[in-house]
Formats: structure tokens, C-alpha cells, sequence
């Protein structure tokens, strides 16, 4: 374990458990590479140096006197959209922000679980675009390329991972933005059923199209922080069954019958399909046959799902903004879709949420002929830094729905979806696919997605040491 790269989450707390490493050791570490990497990739918007350490030192005398819990002295990293006791929840915005009493409910999970959280990371104001940039942060860059965004609105948690800063992080998902950065950053990203990491204090984030999940570069190092941090509050208005993610991973998944969905739902806006990811992405699908599933060419009849997913995403932001402190501050694209938002508020917000039901029906009959969606999680690779930033309300639209067109559907279902990395483009570009299932498909997801890790190794290979910030062509 060194300063310029860190053990996986399971291998980490396998030393600590045995008293190979301690957790003063590892938090030291970790501090020191975000550290060395803030005023380059800028992940994080708080870091916990003091407090980290502090925990640390519990951690180590509870392990020295025997006690195991799963992620016991493990550092780790929550998006700043969760609550950490003793720190401000900016969730991308400007200005001063107080710090909250209580930790949010995954964060108090995941401190039960033994871990230490040594930050909070990077997201676009109110997590509502795929990058990571603002006036409040400035923009997080991409790990294998520094001219490149790593996604959003997880950009912070995925580029802390993919660049080794630490092992696992949570993230939320509203619209992708799990899925969308851990491709764009070469991870495993799991967007889980709703409910499944509680949200609270907020029952229902955006409506409840808004989840909380991990990124990781394996798939038992996901399937680990997921187990950590799954749970509700007893207020929680989504229970889902318990799953055990962690003993999904060894599991077969069988012989599976599996739908390649290359084409996008349908959206106000065209939407194309780059060609060199739709090549990744299809030679995954060739990956997949040559283990024994059988796939075919079919896509999900979504049907206008998009009229149901504007009022519940825009009213959410219009309940973000009435709360924020300093609304002056907020960007004008936030206040001009909270405006929308209130005025889709009342009946069209009813009617979205009541259309779930016939959604469910009518999407969850596909899978009486095929038991997993192999979608791109993006249209295209990772934009250039600052590409979005500027762009007005409209145009931001229109180039987001372009660039991710795939993944919003799940959210609005509420189902599971696990991101993995499916390859590079251009100038070494990560691009991801999607595995998408039916409620609680969780396990299901996730040992195919750790079969398909076991064939392709994708976790060997680490981002170079550095790219310049120079615009890169994609072939």
C-alpha cells in the first residue's frame, strides 16, 4: 500500500483485520494523495484531515482488542450530497454553508460498518448535469485524462477511485450519475434498487428518482460498500427485501438470456450513438456469448417514460432551491428548471408518479423473455472540461440528453443497473455499458457483472501517471 496507489476496499480491510497496516497508516496515506492530487484532479470539496486521523486511532484500538467489522479503519468517500456530521452539505452550491447536526443515514451505516470517511467529494450544483464543474469548486478532472471530465454528478467520488485515492466511494444517481462517471473513469459503478441505501433525511431524493450507490473498481469492492451501506431508516417510505451483494459475486449467474439495447429511449432531443462506443459496447456483448448467454437485439419498450421523468427530476431541484441558502449564488440553468419544476408541481408531478405503475407493467413484461438489458451507459465518451460549463439551459439539455441518452429510464423505474468498464476510445477514453434488471435483480446483476470482471480483467489496468490538459480528438 502506497502513496500513489491503494489496496481495493476487501483487500484493505483483510490487512487491517490482521494487523498487516493500521488505519492511522492508511488514513495518513490517503490524505497525503489527495493531497498531491487537489490542485490537478480537485476531487474532493472536503477533507477530513483531522477528524479522519482522530478515527483512525478508534479504530486501531478497537482492532487491537479484537473487534471485526466489515470495513473496520477503511478509508472511503461520500459525495457531497450526504450528510457528515460536523460538516457542510454545499452539494455543488457556493457560498458558506453550515455544517449539519447528524449524519445522513448510508453515512451513519457505513461508520457502523467500521469505516472512516475521510471526505467528501466533488458534484455539480444539485447533482443535475454529467460533469463535475462549478464556480464554487472549479472543475474535477478526469484520471486518465486531465483535459477530460470524469462525469457527473458522482465526478468527485468516481475520480477519487479511479485515481487510487481511495478504495470506494458512495455516490448518488438520478439520472446516472453513478453509472455516467464510472464509465467515463474505467469503474464498476452500482446504481441499486430505491430504497436500498436509504436517502434520509430525505425520504425521496428528487421525487425518488435519486438513489444513493457505489463506485469501486472491482466488483467485490462495490458489492462490499453496498453491503455497508445498505439499510433504511425506520421512517424510510422504501424498504427493499434484504440481499446479500458480497455473496452475489462468486455466485453463477447461469445461462442467461440477454437483450442488447443499442437504441436510445425515445427524447425530445435526437440522440446518436457514437460509433467507436457502440463497437465497445457490442464487442462486449460478443464477451458475453463466448461465456454461454444468448443475446439478441432487442430494446425495452420505454414508451414516452421521459414525460414522467421531467416533472419529478425538475420539481426535485425546485425543492433543492428553496431551500439553499444563498439561492443568488445558484446557477442560472438551477434556477430557470426550479421555475419548471413549480409549475410542474401539482398535476403533472401526480400523474408522473402515478405513471410508474403502468411503467413497471409494461417494462417488467420484456423481462418474461430476457433476464438482463445490455445497454451503453453513454453515448459518447467523456467530454472535454468546460465543454458543458457555459452552455445555457437549452443547449446544456440538449448536448446532456445527447452524450447520455441510456441511463435516466432506470431511475425512474427505480430498478438496479451496474455500470462496467466496457473499453477505451480515441486517446484512451474509458467508456462503460450498462447491466440493467427488474426490481431486486441486484444479485443477478452483480454476478454476471463479476463473471464478465473474471474474464476481462479490467481492474489491472490504472490510469498513467498523468495527461495533459490539451483537447483530444475521439476516433
Amino acid at each position: 500500500m502506497t502513496l500513489d496507489r491503494c489496496a481495493g476496499l476487501a483487500e484493505t480491510a483483510h490487512a487491517l483485520a490482521v494487523g498487516e497496516v493500521s488505519s492511522r497508516r492508511l488514513v495518513e496515506e490517503t490524505l497525503a494523495r489527495i493531497e498531491a492530487t487537489q490542485g490537478t484532479l480537485n476531487a474532493f470539496r472536503v477533507v477530513r484531515a483531522g477528524a479522519a486521523l482522530a478515527e483512525a486511532d478508534v479504530a486501531d484500538a478497537e482492532l487491537a482488542t479484537g473487534v471485526r467489522r466489515p470495513l473496520l479503519g477503511v478509508p472511503v468517500a461520500v459525495k457531497d450530497d450526504m450528510d457528515v456530521a460536523g460538516e457542510p452539505t454545499a452539494f455543488g452550491c457556493g457560498g458558506d454553508h453550515p455544517a449539519v447536526a447528524e449524519d445522513g443515514e448510508a453515512v451513519r451505516r457505513l461508520r457502523a460498518a467500521g469505516a472512516v470517511i475521510v471526505g467528501k467529494t466533488n458534484t455539480c450544483e444539485f447533482g443535475q448535469w454529467p460533469f463535475t464543474e462549478g464556480p464554487a469548486f472549479g472543475a474535477t478532472r478526469n484520471p486518465w485524462h486531465h483535459g477530460h471530465t470524469p462525469g457527473g454528478s458522482s465526478g468527485g467520488s468516481a475520480a477519487a477511485v479511479a485515481a487510487g485515492l481511495v478504495p470506494a466511494a458512495l455516490g448518488s444517481d438520478g439520472a446516472g450519475s453513478v453509472r455516467i462517471p464510472a464509465s467515463w473513469t474505467h469503474l464498476v459503478g452500482i446504481k441499486p434498487q430505491r430504497g436500498r441505501i436509504s436517502t434520509w433525511p430525505l425520504g425521496e431524493s428528487f421525487q425518488g428518482i435519486t438513489v444513493n450507490g457505489t463506485l469501486a473498481r472491482t466488483v467485490t469492492d462495490a458489492a462490499l460498500l453496498l453491503d455497508a451501506a445498505s439499510g433504511n431508516d425506520p421512517r424510510d417510505p422504501h424498504r427493499p427485501p434484504r440481499i446479500d451483494a458480497g455473496a452475489a459475486v462468486g455466485r453463477d449467474p447461469g445461462r442467461l438470456r440477454i437483450a442488447l439495447a443499442l437504441r436510445p429511449p425515445f427524447t425530445a432531443v435526437p440522440a446518436r450513438l457514437h460509433p467507436a462506443v457502440r463497437d465497445r459496447v457490442v464487442r462486449l456483448a460478443e464477451r458475453l456469448e463466448g461465456l454461454g448467454h444468448v443475446v439478441e437485439r432487442a430494446d425495452p419498450p420505454y414508451g414516452p417514460i421521459g414525460l414522467t421523468f421531467v416533472p419529478r427530476a425538475t420539481a426535485g431541484i425546485a425543492e433543492r432551491v428553496r431551500d439553499a441558502p444563498h439561492p443568488a449564488l445558484l446557477d442560472r440553468r438551477t434556477r430557470d428548471a426550479a421555475r419548471l419544476g413549480r409549475l410542474l408541481g401539482g398535476a403533472p408531478l401526480r400523474a408522473a408518479r402515478r405513471a410508474e405503475a403502468v411503467l413497471h407493467r409494461r417494462v417488467g413484461g420484456f423481462f418474461a423473455s430476457y433476464d438482463v438489458v445490455l445497454a451503453p451507459t453513454t453515448a459518447a465518451p467523456p467530454p472535454r472540461v468546460g465543454a458543458l460549463q457555459d452552455l445555457g439551459g437549452l443547449a446544456t439539455d440538449r448536448a446532456m440528453i445527447a452524450a447520455c441518452p441510456y441511463a435516466w429510464p432506470w431511475n425512474v423505474l427505480g430498478w438496479p443497473g451496474v455500470s462496467v468498464p466496457a473499453g477505451f476510445v480515441g486517446p484512451g477514453l474509458p467508456v462503460g455499458a450498462q447491466l440493467l434488471g427488474p426490481a431486486y435483480s441486484e444479485p443477478l446483476l452483480i454476478a454476471l457483472a463479476a463473471q464478465l470482471e473474471r474474464e476481462l480483467r479490467w481492474h489491472e489496468r490504472w490510469p498513467p501517471p498523468h495527461r495533459g490538459q490539451e483537447p483530444a480528438a475521439v476516433a
